[in-house]
């Protein structure tokens, strides 16, 4: 018996001894359980939300973002820009105006449906018929769309299309489940968006941050995070803060003067890339309206010192421009980049030359928090526009309010914005000077420059057409309908336990961010 109880003692004594162990073990532990956890979410953080939850309703490169890894489209761009297959096995161009395009099997939406060729003809049909679809404008040169078998489709073009393929590989060529798409409709949609890229969606809280989760079933490459948070914040200072406290692992446009503060911090680093995206003012043209005077438009843009704003507010890491369509995209013209007309004295002459003795009242609308100090940029505009005689309105709206503006048509005669082009083609850029995609926010009207475009849009002599895009942009440079600013650099405050590399098209591919 006296054994027995024994036993029993040295048992009791092992297991409370096993237990304090245990105990006093639980927060080593659990410390690393939860490390472990937080090492699988990755955190990025963008100085604006997106906009909506529809890939083709959107031209926003914070949206584009997101949807990049959301949804799949029938080609992708590689880290060096080059056009690469995606869902597609194999493709052909029997004729000028037709492709057929082989779709890999076995490919599965979000919620398991097959994506197949029918889903392909739905959602490029959507985007090239819908006129209301900010994307539209893009899609129009193609004519039809056919199921040839189940992984079979074929593409129509109304003529030749020299950047159909550059075209099904940017925002917009996204495609949707047809089935789901029909039962939930667009609200439905917006509030649960179904694709079959790597990440899937689980939350979107407007204003804050959209969340994404792991795609197990994905076709290509796993992805290493199970979870991805991107999180808007528009002050700077706030979204620098956030990455320097590792409240996020990265975290984009970073403003020059936060410089010093990322590159003195331990275990954060600064990194710059080359961008598309270009600074510049949309004027109106419109009849009645003072900017419709081409001394007007031509004294604004002699008014402003360009590198003056990109020496003293971005420090140097802007380029002075005179056209949209910069390095590194297929039709740009060298004479205008790293250029820029400044001419005070001329700009108080044209002024008075166009009737305005006493200046003339111009109304300007700016965004604040939305770019790379963007608001500072637009403050020390006026004041150079003061200088030559204009007597300034500055509106400077937050970046919600700010696209209200944009894309309502609602500003009066200038408004500045930073626009990218999705296509690194110089026709993504140049089509706002049409005739049709300038009515009702430049108005602006140039037969020469439409044929021009049209023409150079069904070139497939590429040398040809680039010709052709840089005699539009030398038009577009003398009358004005956009004044350009500057190409804007992309800075970002990335963790120094990432390994990742800024893209010329600004998306950020989450599979490719890797812990180092």
């Amino acid at each position: 018996m006296k054994n027995i109880k024994l036993i029993f003692m040295l048992f009791v004594t092992s297991l409370l001894v096993l237990t304090a162990c245990s105990n006093s073990a639980d927060p080593d532990e659990t410390n690393k359980e939860n490390d472990s956890k937080s090492n699988t979410t990755l955190t990025i953080a963008q100085s604006a939300d997106l906009t909506t939850m529809d890939p083709q309703n959107s031209l926003s490169t914070n949206g584009d973002r997101v949807f990049r890894n959301m949804f799949s489209r029938l080609f992708q761009r590689d880290e060096n820009m080059e056009i690469q297959p995606l869902i597609v096995e194999s493709f052909e161009n029997p004729a000028e105006d037709t492709w057929t395009f082989k779709l890999i099997e076995g490919i599965k939406f979000h919620n398991g449906d097959p994506l197949t060729a029918e889903d392909v003809k739905f959602s490029l049909e959507r985007v090239m018929n819908d006129e209301s679809l900010k994307e539209y404008p893009y899609f129009k040169q193609i004519s039809e769309v056919n199921v040839l078998e189940e992984y079979l489709v074929e593409i129509k073009t109304d003529g030749p299309m020299p950047t159909l393929l550059r075209l099904l590989a940017k925002s917009g060529s996204d495609i949707v489940p047809k089935k789901y798409f029909e039962e939930v409709k667009v609200d439905g949609f917006q509030k649960n968006p179904i694709g079959s890229g790597p990440y899937k969606y689980v939350n979107w809280i407007r204003d804050d941050r959209v969340i994404l989760e792991l795609n197990e079933d994905y076709f290509g490459e796993i992805g290493t995070w199970n979870e991805v948070i991107v999180r808007a914040i528009p002050e700077s200072s706030t979204r620098v803060g956030e990455v320097l406290t590792g409240g996020v692992d990265l975290a984009t446009d970073i403003p020059p003067n936060e410089w010093e503060r990322v590159n003195t911090e331990a275990g954060v680093e600064l990194m710059n890339g080359d961008t598309t995206r270009v600074m510049l003012l949309v004027v109106r043209t419109t009849d009645g309206a003072i900017t419709a005077d081409p001394k007007i438009r031509e004294a604004i843009d002699l008014a402003i010192n360009n590198k003056a704003i990109v020496e003293s507010i971005l420090k140097g890491t802007a380029v002075p421009v005179r056209s949209r369509v910069t390095k590194g995209i297929l039709g740009s013209d060298p004479d205008l980049y790293d250029s820029y007309v400044y001419d005070l004295e001329k700009a108080r002459a044209l002024i008075k030359e166009a009737g305005y003795e006493d200046g003339v009242e111009i109304t300007f609308t700016a965004p604040r928090g939305r770019y790379t100090l963007d608001a500072e940029v637009a403050q020390l505009v006026a004041a150079m526009l003061e200088e030559a005689g204009f007597k300034v309105k500055i509106n400077l709206l937050e970046s919600s309010a700010f696209l209200d503006v944009y894309n309502s048509n609602s500003n009066e005669e200038l408004i500045m914005i930073a626009l990218a082009d999705g296509l690194l083609d110089a026709s993504y850029s140049l089509v706002h000077y049409t005739k049709e995609r300038a009515a009702g926010q430049t108005d602006y009207d140039n037969e020469v420059v439409e044929e021009l475009f049209n023409k150079a849009g069904r070139n497939l002599d590429e040398e040809e057409r680039v010709k052709q895009y840089i005699e539009i942009q030398k038009i577009i440079s003398e009358e004005r309908p956009h004044i350009f600013l500057f190409q804007l650099g992309a800075n970002y405050g990335v963790s120094d336990k990432l390994k990742f590399k800024p893209r010329l098209d600004e998306e950020i591919n989450f599979s490719e961010i890797i812990k180092k």
